[in-house]
């Protein structure tokens, strides 16, 4: 994801780096070089004159933008759920924290760090289940051998991680550093950690309808290729830069709009889930009194 400061509007016309703009050049190049073929010919084909104007390509270029306007929607809260659930995940890690600090009797700073690793080592295995990738060195720096097994061989590792969780809280009840009533406290918190997962598992495995998608991709390019037939009797050699220009505003939005739709992933305008696992796992330490080490930003404003 990128994060930057508010840019002077002069500068923000020449943004490259996190705009959409770099994917979209060839094709957007493509309309160029058919518009100056259209323009050439002046919108003949093999001695048929098309017979387009700007009124019907005005019209219905207004209810393809209303489209585009629920599409982007849409996809922008399967984004905005995504960003609420993990900040709902940094309130329960707090809550979490804190009972295993003040609940009951003082736990011994080993136990409480063994109940921190295992709390951390599920924030990063629900972000590796979510991008599909390796979670293994995550795991490895903040599970004991005999844990990092059990959870490695799981499918569904966060789920295995608060399985964890309970029994460390089942063992404190047991040594008598809590009672049932705080451990009803705990349960509370470990079923919002479940509602969490299972939000952001209904997210990943639910995108919007692909039938929907492959409609408004067509119609949008479809009624890019036309432009240049509307507009050829009216702006002549002009015709190319607008058509350009008209096509780069529909093509972005639905390119906008595919990219925020799988919050999870590692593109430009996607959460920043690394960032997000570190400034949680450092927030629970510094309950704890101790200091990890401060996340670097990078100079570019790119986090991930």
């Amino acid at each position: 994801m990128i994060i930057r400061k508010k840019e002077h509007w002069f500068r923000m016309l020449f943004v490259w780096h996190g705009s959409v703009l770099p994917g979209l050049l060839p094709r957007l190049g493509l309309l160029f070089i058919l518009s100056l073929i259209v323009v050439y010919f002046h919108g003949t084909i093999l001695n048929f004159k098309v017979p387009l104007n700007p009124a019907p390509l005005t019209l219905f270029g207004f209810v393809l933008a209303l489209f585009l306007g629920f599409r982007n929607n849409a996809s922008y809260e399967r984004f905005w759920e995504g960003r609420k659930l993990w900040g709902a995940l940094l309130n329960i890690a707090r809550a979490l924290t804190r009972q295993a600090l003040t609940l009951g009797k003082k736990a011994e700073p080993a136990a409480v760090d063994d109940f921190l690793n295992i709390l951390s080592s599920f924030l990063y295995a629900l972000k590796h289940q979510l991008r599909g990738t390796d979670p293994h060195e995550d795991l490895q720096k903040r599970l004991h051998p005999q844990q990092l097994k059990i959870v490695e061989n799981a499918k569904y590792k966060p789920a295995i991680l608060l399985r964890l969780l309970a029994e460390w809280v089942e063992k404190a009840r047991a040594e008598g550093r809590i009672d049932s009533i705080q451990q009803g406290r705990f349960d509370e918190n470990f079923d919002r950690l479940a509602d969490v997962v299972g939000g952001c598992e209904r997210i990943l495995s639910t995108p919007i309808p692909y039938s929907y998608r492959v409609l408004l991709h067509r119609t949008v390019y479809i009624y890019c290729f036309l432009l240049p037939f509307g507009l050829v009797d009216s702006l002549g050699w002009f015709t190319p830069l607008i058509v350009v220009f008209i096509a780069y505003t529909f093509v972005a939005f639905e390119a906008i709009a595919d990219e925020i739709e799988e919050p999870f992933g590692t593109e430009d305008n996607d959460l920043a889930l690394n960032s997000m696992c570190e400034m949680i796992e450092s927030t629970m330490h510094e309950l704890a009194g101790k200091h990890l080490e401060a996340v670097s930003r990078p100079v570019n404003n790119i986090i991930n």
